[in-house]
């Protein structure tokens, strides 16, 4: 799991509870089933109404992505195994790649190297991984956008909410003390819609669309990565050119890692 998101989600809730409490507000009027209704049930319906039943069905999945930690793949350590598997082509030939391709992990590599042990042209190459990428985005922008709708619908209906509340509050002006308690309770939905739009779900947008970005990076690190191998590039040469596709933390490991003649031939 995620600790590090669910930490940031537990802040968000304490800075709110804490808040209440350093104003003298009363924390229990946290606990508004309404308020809830219309945020939790409201939103739910507007994402409904925004996507299709089958995107619709995925967002379980989508929330198990965000909250589980998956291995990170290092991309500097991709680009010293693709230098490798390029010393090993340009020594034995392509067809040598055949014996470690088992070995390979990353399914989306061992893809790419499995069409050019097969003698498959480069333009058709690069035309069946770069659909593979773009499917593989255009999923993940989906599954992002979910959660975005839901934080933009999220603050409106807490309004929505106030002004429900207000509409109860109104037909009791004779009791000032319920008109008191109705009116604070009116503005929880506010709150849940304010906390559950900008604490919850635009940041959990945010954090799928940085976790897509990554992925499809490494992924276009590999698909050049594979041309290259395929046009008999210079291990260094590869070297070199993937570089300027890491951050530069990342690069200056990787030129440290590969200065040693070992790396590099």
């Amino acid at each position: 799991m995620d600790i590090f998101l669910l930490i940031g989600v537990v802040v968000g809730f304490l800075a709110v509870v804490v808040g209440m409490i350093v104003k003298g507000a009363d924390v229990s009027v946290l606990l508004n089933p309404a308020a809830a209704i219309i945020i939790l049930i409201g939103t739910t319906a507007a994402v409904m109404n925004s996507f299709p039943k089958k995107e619709f069905l995925k967002i379980p999945k989508i929330a198990s992505v965000l909250f589980r930690e998956r291995k990170k793949e290092n991309s500097a350590e991709i680009i010293e195994k693709i230098a490798d598997l390029s010393q090993t082509a340009r020594k034995d030939g392509l067809l040598s790649l055949e014996s470690v391709l088992q070995n390979i992990d990353n399914k989306f590599m061992r893809k790419g190297l499995g069409m050019v042990i097969d003698g498959i042209e480069q333009e058709y190459i690069t035309e069946v991984l770069n659909n593979e990428i773009d499917s593989m985005e255009e999923r993940h922008r989906a599954g992002a956008s979910i959660f975005s709708t839901a934080g933009g619908a999220a603050p409106t209906l807490g309004v929505l909410g106030a002004v429900i509340g207000l509409i109860g509050a109104l037909g009791n002006l004779n009791d000032t003390e319920k008109l008191g308690h109705m009116i604070a309770a009116a503005f929880v939905a506010t709150l849940y819609g304010i906390f559950f739009g900008y604490v919850i779900c635009h940041p959990f947008s945010s954090r799928l669309k940085r976790k897509s970005h990554e992925e499809i990076n490494i992924m276009r690190i590999i698909l050049e990565g594979v041309l290259s191998i395929q046009a008999g590039e210079n291990p260094k040469s590869i070297i070199l050119k993937l570089s300027g596709m890491l951050e530069p933390k990342e690069r200056a490991k990787l030129e440290q890692s590969t200065e040693t003649p070992s790396k590099a031939e």
